[in-house]
């Protein structure tokens, strides 16, 4: 219980900006693409304290870590809510980022040390639970609050549910009974990293994990500046409603994941892929409905391309001689990276040329993804699937 209120925190507050980016333009008098800086910002500052968090734990635990990320990242909410200028507002977005990694980093290192094996998976389910119940209820949060009372009232509002998870992690999460400090030498990590950087299937996975969040964020970045303009004119809250569309990305994902254990990853990779393809082009129609019904089905088949691929790198990596926590961190930097630029990328992409720009940017990634996924099924099989 304390993992899923640490996930709801962490994934509420990182995309919790993105419903009021058209209210960000105005209050700041900052262009569309400036105003998506704070989620791209956010995630950049995510990705690269990845790459530290990971052997940080081993130094300085887990429990302590996760504590101290979910109370700094909730921390960092209650500033932003009263932030004075555009900058400040930027700079606490960045730190915010920073902060939130050390949850990913280590949550399910942490449950395999400290959860007995039968429990294993109903626990690891309650924390996956929490991030994505977070990544919707964060955005519908502000939306909502943002429609009675501005941005301000918004981002204070979804600090205060931080701020209340953060609480319940410092009660209820166990402190580690079987965790021993273990730091690798620099030798063993440069070595670990070498042969995670050198693998051909390794370097798709981790492409594909950067275009095609980077295509997936752009679109509901885009999507918000689109659905507040005529002839919608969907108040943030109402415009918010669209992100209970990430339900579909559950079940996209376990669907996915089922169909990898039939098939093979390397078939459901490149149609999942394709589906999100089918999905951004159905956006392209002016109705509502279709415009939904297209998110729709790109989300699905966005999570069921991250659901296989997430897990096909920690099973190619350890088939590989090991490396698996440098090449997870590796994917999680690749996906939060692309999340930043691609991401960002999509205000200028509105700007220039409006939905059309947008779609155009996404549809590229998501082939981009489609061509590496093609490409893997070259490459020489070490596991099955």
């Amino acid at each position: 219980m304390a993992l899923f209120a640490a996930g709801l925190a962490t994934f509420a507050l990182l995309y919790s900006t993105q419903p009021l980016l058209p209210e960000l333009v105005d209050a700041f008098h900052v262009s569309p693409s400036q105003s998506a800086f704070t989620v791209s910002l956010a995630t950049l500052g995510l990705g690269i304290a990845l790459l530290i968090a990971g052997p940080a734990s081993e130094v300085v635990g887990r429990t302590n870590l996760m504590r101290w990320s979910v109370a700094a990242t909730s921390g960092f909410a209650v500033l932003t809510a009263v932030a004075p200028t555009w900058h400040t507002l930027l700079a606490l977005r960045g730190l915010q980022g920073v902060a939130m990694a050390g949850l990913p980093a280590v949550a399910m290192a942490y449950l395999r040390e400290e959860v007995h094996w039968s429990s294993h998976a109903r626990a690891s389910g309650l924390y996956i639970a929490g991030t994505a119940v977070g990544g919707m209820t964060g955005r519908l949060i502000t939306g909502g609050l943002d429609d009675l009372g501005g941005w301000r009232v918004a981002t204070g509002g979804i600090a205060l549910v931080g701020v209340l998870c953060a609480a319940l992690v410092w009660l209820l999460l166990p402190s580690s009974q079987n965790f021993h400090p273990s730091p690798a030498s620099p030798r063993q990590l440069l070595q670990q990293t070498g042969r995670v950087l050198r693998d051909p299937a390794l370097l798709a996975l981790y492409g594909i994990a950067a275009t095609a969040v980077g295509a997936f964020v752009a679109v509901y970045n885009g999507a918000v500046f689109r659905l507040s303009e005529a002839p919608y004119l969907l108040s943030s809250g109402m415009a918010g409603l669209v992100f209970c569309v990430y339900l579909l990305g559950s079940v996209g994902s376990a669907t996915a994941g089922s169909l990898a254990d039939r098939y093979g990853r390397r078939v459901v990779v490149p149609v999942g892929c394709l589906i999100t393809l089918a999905g951004v082009a159905i956006t392209l129609a002016a109705p509502l409905p279709l415009i939904i019904l297209g998110l729709a089905v790109m989300t699905a088949g966005f999570f069921a391309v991250h659901g296989v691929a997430g897990g096909w790198v920690a099973v190619r990596a350890h088939a590989g001689g090991g490396g698996t926590g440098q090449a997870a961190s590796l994917y999680l930097f690749s996906f939060y990276l692309g999340s930043s630029v691609f991401g960002g990328l999509a205000g200028t992409a509105w700007s220039s040329a409006g939905w059309s720009g947008v779609a155009l940017e996404a549809g590229a990634l998501f082939l981009v993804a489609l061509v590496l996924s093609i490409v893997l099924k070259g490459v020489p099989s070490k596991v099955p699937n």
